[in-house]
């Protein structure tokens, strides 16, 4: 079996998720599909993922503890995946999660005028698909099949 090198693993993760973030922006911005709050709340392990890597290629000695964190920062991002994609299914109900503003609380009648005209994003609406499977879907597979990669390497750490 070919090993490959801890360094090569924390590149290849930074590469990853550096292409799924532009993915998301690109989507995004470019072809104007906006994001609900789950969608962003997904995109963390990856902005995490990239400073971390960074950290472990050039402080060798944390690698051990950077796949464990990795590996529980991407099963959180399954779990979130999941649950957004049981509320596409309608298997969940909308959680207050996805009704969040980063707005004040105020209730001046403008402010009020200003949040019934701002567009919200539902949870429940697939607005982009590919291969017929919403970014949820395939997130929640992604997020899964590298954090179990992590914790496999976590657990093997050392060994050979």
């Amino acid at each position: 079996m070919v090993q490959i090198s801890n360094k090569s693993i924390f590149q290849l993760i930074i590469v990853l998720s550096i292409l799924v973030l532009l993915a998301a922006y690109f989507i995004e911005f470019i072809l104007g599909h906006k994001p609900c709050n789950l969608c962003l709340i997904e995109r963390i392990p990856y902005f995490v993922s990239i400073v971390l890597c960074f950290f472990a290629i050039l402080f060798k000695k944390f690698e051990k503890l950077v796949y464990l964190v990795l590996s529980l920062f991407f099963l959180f991002g399954a779990i979130v995946s999941f649950y957004h994609l049981g509320i596409e299914q309608g298997f969940f109900q909308e959680s207050s999660v996805c009704n969040l503003s980063s707005d004040s609380l105020s209730l001046s009648r403008e402010d009020l005028l200003k949040k019934m005209n701002k567009e919200i994003i539902s949870c429940k609406d697939v607005s982009f698909r590919i291969f017929g499977l919403s970014l949820a879907t395939i997130n929640t597979f992604l997020s899964l099949i590298i954090s179990t990669i992590l914790l496999n390497k976590f657990i093997k750490y050392g060994k050979n």
